[in-house]
């Protein structure tokens, strides 16, 4: 298995980290399979990555048959578009360098938790801005994502916003500034499928971010499938006794069936 923590560098001479998980080659007919990835960012309201979503949820996804990768994306005090341009720089990578990840390089899903899911819905409604990313060099073909797992993600900067994460992300408590960065608004048929799941109990992240994306992705007529459950509170991750801890309000079994639902999911839609 491969297992490296890479330093993508960045033109201010900064460098993000890239987490890689990828099993050992898998010959068939004498070449080695080439499997669909998922690049995950961990949440933290745009002020830290949480530990808990990020290697236990690469390590989940190995089992269903992708390679996985952690983007260390900027956090606080760096604002928007950092996060989104680091999470699109990190795709581009994988993708340039494929055949070294035995990935397929049009099967690349971005998979985001709380604000992580803002990032990686950010980079599935702005890849196709060429101004955006030809600013660090890139193209959109580089970038863009193949689909999307949004977990209880940060959507709106409206009335139902995790207002904490757009003041990080923005760095102003301008609710102007905060509706620019609204992503159920800046959809667009060219959105890649999105799977969605949140629960109906969140009083950090309310269940309308969901709600909002889902119903902007089904206006343009995306591919989008959309779970509710009643009960858990926000952050789960794994919603079992791998990421619960001490804290018996994330050990949520009829929640910890979504990564066999995404992973589903992902398998037909990209």
């Amino acid at each position: 298995m491969l297992y490296s923590q890479e330093c993508l560098p960045l033109s201010s001479g900064e460098s993000i980290t890239l987490d890689v998980y990828v099993p050992d080659s898998v010959e068939e007919g004498g070449s080695p399979i080439r499997r669909p990835a998922v690049v995950i960012c961990p949440g933290g309201g745009y002020r830290y990555r949480s530990k808990r979503e990020a290697e236990p949820i690469a390590l989940r996804f190995l089992s269903l048959g992708f390679n996985a990768f952690v983007a260390g994306y900027r956090v606080a005090p760096h604002r928007y578009p950092a996060p989104q341009q680091d999470l699109g720089r990190a795709v581009a990578h994988i993708r340039a360098n494929a055949a070294r990840y035995l990935t397929h390089p049009g099967r690349i899903a971005v998979l985001g938790f709380s604000a992580g899911g803002h990032v990686a819905a950010g980079l599935g409604v702005l890849w196709h801005r060429e101004a955006l990313w030809s600013k660090i060099g890139l193209t959109p073909q580089a970038v863009k994502p193949n689909a999307m797992v949004l977990c209880y993600p940060v959507i709106t900067g409206g009335p139902y916003a995790h207002r904490s994460s757009f003041v990080h992300l923005t760095g102003t408590e301008d609710l102007e500034a905060h509706a620019a960065c609204s992503l159920e608004t800046l959809v667009t048929p060219a959105c890649p499928p999105a799977f969605l799941w949140h629960t109906f109990q969140d009083a950090s992240v309310p269940v309308q971010n969901s709600y909002l994306m889902a119903q902007a992705l089904a206006k343009h007529h995306v591919l989008t499938e959309l779970h509710v459950f009643p009960y858990g509170g926000h952050g789960a991750s794994l919603c079992n006794e791998i990421t619960s801890g001490a804290e018996a309000s994330f050990l949520l079994p009829e929640c910890a069936v979504w990564p066999e639902m995404a992973a589903r999911f992902l398998q037909s839609a990209m």
